[in-house]
């Protein structure tokens, strides 16, 4: 990727040496040379593969697959009774220095299989690797199997205590809503009972009402001792009274006096009148 960032329009040849030459100058690999160059080839940055690479790049082999330059880390890289396998690469102006990646690389991923190996050891006999393939003695074998049948109860342990945490969590919050809402309902229902039995409840005031009734109804109404007198209005005129006073029944002298007497009657009425 490095090379490619430098040169982006470069034809990017990547060799790989044999498992002979590899397993001679650096050491055992954990991939065979075919697992390599299939890795290789699905990389997106590599152009052409080169199988059975020289470890040390002659100029015949630079002049027959045409190369410019060479891109490798600038450490130097002793092997093959030289200090630095590069040094004439190098020298020749060939030579592309780049950076190594931190924490990728063959070595460190030994180390970790090395240090965890008894755990990938239990984790390959647990996915159905025989104790042969893995180079696994008789005795080790049945110690990374009981050691896993151990994790196999600690984890259930585990799901366990979770489980009667959650539960438990569960249990806490359903109790704290069923006491909020009793609560709630026991206020409701004192505040309601206050309301209908209290001193000034609905029930007092319904109770007062119906004895008053009751009272009334069973209690006789009495007579009026005198009638109410009637009062005149001023503006009303008294009605006129009359005086009677007793005539003498003898009889008149003559005829002419008697009628005498029936018309000055008569006028003293229209008078009144």
């Amino acid at each position: 990727m490095q090379a490619k960032t430098l040169f982006p329009n470069s034809y990017l040849l990547v060799g790989v040496c044999s498992d002979d030459l590899t397993h001679k100058f650096k050491g055992f690999t954990v991939m065979n040379e075919a697992e390599r160059y299939e890795a290789l080839r699905h990389c997106r940055y590599v152009d052409e593969v080169i199988r059975n690479a020289p470890w040390t790049l002659t100029p015949e082999f630079l002049e027959k697959h045409k190369i410019d330059f060479v891109a490798h880390d600038d450490i130097p890289y002793s092997s093959a009774g030289s200090d630095d396998v590069y040094k004439h690469i190098k020298e020749a102006g060939m030579f592309v220095p780049t950076q190594r990646t931190e924490g990728i690389s063959t070595s460190d991923i030994i180390t970790r299989i090395v240090r965890d190996y008894d755990v990938y050891a239990r984790r390959n006999l647990q996915r159905g690797y025989t104790a042969k393939e893995l180079n696994v003695s008789f005795i080790n074998e049945k110690r990374y199997r009981f050691q896993n049948q151990v994790d196999k109860m600690k984890e259930k342990v585990k799901n366990v205590e979770e489980r009667s945490k959650e539960f438990v969590n569960r249990v806490e919050e359903k109790s704290h809503d069923l006491i909020q809402k009793w609560e709630e309902k026991s206020r409701e229902f004192i505040g309601n009972f206050l309301e209908l039995f209290g001193p000034d409840g609905a029930w007092k005031q319904m109770f007062q009402e119906r004895s008053s009734r009751m009272l009334q109804a069973l209690s006789p109404k009495q007579s009026p001792v005198s009638s109410p007198t009637r009062s005149r209005s001023p503006s009303r005129s008294p009605s006129p009274t009359f005086s009677w006073l007793p005539l003498k029944t003898s009889p008149p002298s003559s005829p002419k006096a008697a009628s005498a007497s029936i018309s000055s009657m008569s006028e003293g009425d229209e008078d009144e009148k």
